[in-house]
């Protein structure tokens, strides 16, 4: 591994960017489409190297340092993912200041309380960003230092990022002398509750990019395909180049899969981050039409459990000897553990089929984890922790230097999610499911999802499993209808083809479940009107809260 010095050598993980702009100063560093896409023709870039990346995001920093900007300011960064955005974060970290990231598909609603709850010091915006926080004033009252990117417009800032880039970053400061200084705060992506904003110090990147690289084998000198925006910002301090992909962001489920495969082609991409999601169309779209993905020889994809078929599709697609990794994590803490695909399809995949949930696979080496008994109240201090045997299935709470140590917005859940162990804290994760004798996590499914009745409680993911190894089923999710502890289970379909039988579907699923100790106890299999609602980010995970308001008021109608 090289990429670049370690968390030792160095406080500001910006300063990452700029070794390795000193190494390899003409290496590619960001390639952006321009102009329109034409199916099996060289598409037009427009390109950076990382030297010129490093230069643009010192004049950057130099001129918000101008403004005042620099440590204990939080900037809200609210630009579209690409070069702008990626330099523009560089520039923050280079400043010192703390930049806020919000997802815009959370929603108007939940961005403007997540964006007011930070109580930013400025905004670095797109001009209708800054337009709607013009009207909303009063909810920002601290918010002087304002950059606009974009064209101007009266009433919009006056302080351009063009203006920025006039700044000679010889006139840059670092001012970071502390490894644990704020970088960041990140929003989660709510898909079980309201976001709350996560804390991330310089130290948390340092951490994130070198188990990263190491584990995945990340050298300097590749080419990534960035589906994800958060996974793109790794690639320069990595010296790996930043390829961005012609598509919305946050709709990864709706990725046309022929302009990705044009790009991976034309730029020979030996990597890619996606959603199970992004990878369940491109996987399914190389099996129909004969295309390939042979330049590609890491895939990774995250933000719900991946499966099987997925998997396999997609090794059939790329390199032979690629991997196809599923690494397992949180916002308030990424990576936690990792799995290969091989390891899933000649393994794993039948216990999973079986109800035996989800193996996300090992730890990364920093990684502390143990499985606790499951209760909704506050954990304080280590000595309260009663810890599950092996095979018993409890709440996962990690410890290490990638994991927060507490929110900024919802404060309140720091009593629930995070536990004092001397000098550290660890994470409690909500996710539940048990260790093997391999020190092998099984995701079971989300806490707060747990359906609870008289005699038993069920998860998610083991029943969910065994009614999606149905042909016809698409994805399918677990949900109780009713009041805890007499709730009752229901598990709703989401079919392959709309044209399928309902009628029939629901029988066989119905018989499927009954078959198996582990899902006998369901009462009732229904088919969703429509697609099952995820979450915006990967698209992937199910809002099952949204679906046992639904079963609920059907319940109560029939």
């Amino acid at each position: 591994m090289d990429s670049g010095a370690s968390a030792v050598a160095i406080m500001n993980i910006a300063d990452r960017l700029s070794q390795q702009a000193t190494l390899r100063p003409e290496a590619l560093a960001i390639a952006s489409p321009s102009g329109s896409w034409k199916q099996g023709t060289q598409r037009t870039y427009t390109t950076i190297s990382l030297q010129d990346l490093d230069r643009r995001s010192s004049s950057i920093a130099a001129g918000l340092q101008t403004m005042g900007v620099g440590p204990g300011k939080r900037i809200a960064l609210l630009v579209r993912f690409g070069e702008d955005f990626i330099t523009l974060v560089f520039a923050l970290l280079k400043a010192g200041a703390t930049m806020v990231l919000v997802d815009p598909g959370m929603g108007k609603k939940n961005l403007i309380r997540c964006l007011e709850a930070t109580e930013p010091d400025g905004f670095i915006a797109i001009p209708m960003a800054h337009a709607i926080v013009r009207v909303l004033r009063s909810r920002f009252p601290k918010a002087k230092q304002n950059v606009l990117v974009g064209r101007w417009l009266p009433g919009l800032p006056s302080v351009t990022l063009d203006r920025l880039e006039r700044y000679s970053p010889a006139d840059y400061r670092n001012p970071i002398e502390d490894i644990q200084a704020e970088s960041a705060i990140i929003f989660t992506t709510g898909s079980t509750g309201p976001p709350k904003g996560v804390l991330y110090t310089h130290q948390t990147f340092h951490s994130q990019v070198d188990l990263v690289a190491h584990r995945f084998g990340i050298e300097p000198g590749g080419k990534d395909l960035s589906c994800f925006p958060l996974f793109g910002l790794f690639n320069a301090v990595m010296g790996t180049a930043t390829i961005l992909p012609d598509m919305d962001p946050t709709r990864p489920a709706d990725v046309d899969p022929p302009r990705l495969l044009d790009a991976i082609e034309q730029w020979e991409i030996n990597q890619s981050f996606g959603s199970p999601a992004l990878w369940t169309r491109m996987g399914n779209f190389c099996r129909d039409s004969g295309r390939s993905m042979r330049s590609l020889k890491l895939v990774l994809s995250a933000g719900a459990p991946v499966p099987p078929r997925v998997l396999q599709s997609v090794r059939n697609a790329i390199d032979p000897r690629g991997r196809v990794y599923t690494p397992y994590g949180a916002t308030e803490s990424l990576p936690i553990a990792s799995i290969e695909s091989r390891e899933v399809l000649e393994e794993t995949a039948a216990m999973t089929a079986a109800g035996l949930g989800t193996c996300v696979g090992t730890r990364f080496p920093t990684i502390e984890w143990k499985v606790i008994r499951i209760h909704d109240n506050p954990v304080n201090r280590i000595e309260e922790v009663e810890e599950m045997p092996r095979g018993q299935i409890g709440e996962l709470m990690v410890a290490g230097p990638v994991v927060s140590t507490r929110y900024v917005t919802r404060t309140d859940q720091n009593a629930l999610h995070k536990v004092q162990d001397g000098d550290r804290v660890w994470h409690r994760m909500g996710d539940v499911g048990y260790l093997d004798n391999q020190d092998r996590f099984w995701f079971c499914g989300r806490k707060t999802h747990r359906v609870v009745m008289r005699d038993r409680v069920l998860f998610t993911e083991p029943i969910e499993a065994i009614a999606n190894g149905h042909p016809d089923v698409y994805r399918s999710a677990l949900v109780g209808v009713g009041q805890s502890p007499t709730q009752s289970p229901w598990v709703i379909l989401e079919p392959w083809n709309r044209s399928t039988s309902a009628e029939r579907l629901v029988h066989e699923v119905t018989d499927r479940l009954k078959g198996s100790e582990v899902s006998s106890s369901i009462d009732k299999v229904v088919v969703y009107p429509t697609k099952l609602p995820t979450d915006i980010r990967h698209n992937s995970k199910i809002f099952r809260e949204q679906l046992a308001i639904w079963a609920q008021r059907r319940s109560e109608t029939k």
